[in-house]
């Protein structure tokens, strides 16, 4: 239920929208309240293409860092703003840029794929970006003989290449929210709830995959509850997308798989639910914290993910 402070706060970040030409783009990993309130509700590869296309002349991301400087290097006349600096991202953080770049010269001549969950300077030493809505396409789309470094998520890595069969070195990071689900817990869920169906992001362990009805994005999970006829679903991802999937099927039934360790029942990421409807406001009042970086390391990491797009569009995704 919404206090009076927080209708105050809705009330004024729309009238702020308007006289400011701002758009609020947020991730699926959003709380409901803010979800709420955005202009676009999407996963990264979709936010992508938003930020690269709108009539805005303020950006604000709901998210967490690396997403908003994806919006810069795509949007850079732009001004783009986060309510809050400290919303990272363990799986980038677990990528520095020193150690990609010593992993790059130690592996010569490989085509470098790194995930969008990245800093700006390891996209900046990447040849495409991928998102886990594509990853799988854009591999496919390289010769088949070609050699590839995939950063920074072994979990995803692992996937992509048990899907394509090619010859993939990966980088060793992880994201806390994926790593983290309970395999135990799962099945114990399932024995619970025998109609339903478990489905599962690529960014999980191999364990928790091998069990899963289904693996796709996020965006993938949330179209695959639309389209199929089960009445029920344990989910394997970080618990914001439920809010989502609630809406379009409201006579589903949702269940989040819990972490190993959870006092709450689901997954969530602390880095996205650092973003409040308070810091929104504030945000866009003061039009800060903002997205700075550096021209070269702008036109740098605009080109893989450049790259991305064209491919993306060039297959319908």
């Amino acid at each position: 239920m919404k206090t009076q402070s927080t209708e105050n706060y809705i009330e004024e970040i729309g009238r702020m929208k308007a006289e400011k030409n701002a758009i609020i783009l947020a991730h699926y990993y959003q709380t409901d309240d803010i979800q709420d309130i955005a202009d676009f509700v999407g996963d990264s590869l979709a936010l992508s293409q938003k930020a690269a296309s709108n009539n805005a002349d303020i950006i604000l991301f709901a998210g967490v860092k690396f997403m908003a400087e994806t919006a810069k290097i795509l949007a850079p006349e732009k001004k783009v703003i986060l309510p809050d600096l400290n919303a990272g991202c363990s799986l980038a953080d677990s990528c520095k840029p020193k150690d990609f770049e010593k992993f790059i010269k130690e592996n010569p001549g490989r085509t470098v794929i790194s995930y969008v969950n990245t800093s700006a300077e390891i996209k900046a030493l990447s040849d495409i970006i991928c998102t886990s809505s594509n990853a799988v396409q854009i591999v496919e789309s390289l010769p088949a003989n070609e050699k590839i470094l995939f950063a920074p998520d072994r979990n995803l890595g692992n996937y992509i290449l048990n899907k394509t069969g090619r010859d993939m070195i990966i980088w060793n990071g992880t994201c806390h929210v994926h790593e983290e689900f309970s395999l135990e817990a799962i099945l114990k869920l399932k024995g619970e709830n025998p109609s339903a169906k478990i489905i599962v992001h690529p960014e999980c362990e191999l364990p928790v995959r091998m069990i899963a009805d289904f693996i796709g994005s996020t965006s993938a999970l949330l179209q695959f509850t639309k389209n199929d006829s089960s009445t029920s679903y344990i989910i394997a991802t970080e618990g914001g997308i439920i809010h989502q999937m609630k809406k379009i099927n409201p006579d589903k039934i949702f269940i989040p798989a819990p972490p190993r360790d959870s006092t709450c029942g689901c997954s969530e990421c602390s880095f996205m639910k650092l973003v409040t409807i308070e810091k929104v406001y504030n945000c866009l009042k003061n039009e800060k914290p903002e997205i700075l970086l550096e021209k070269d390391l702008l036109i740098k990491a605009r080109k893989p993910i450049k790259r991305m797009m064209e491919i993306s569009e060039k297959l319908g995704l």
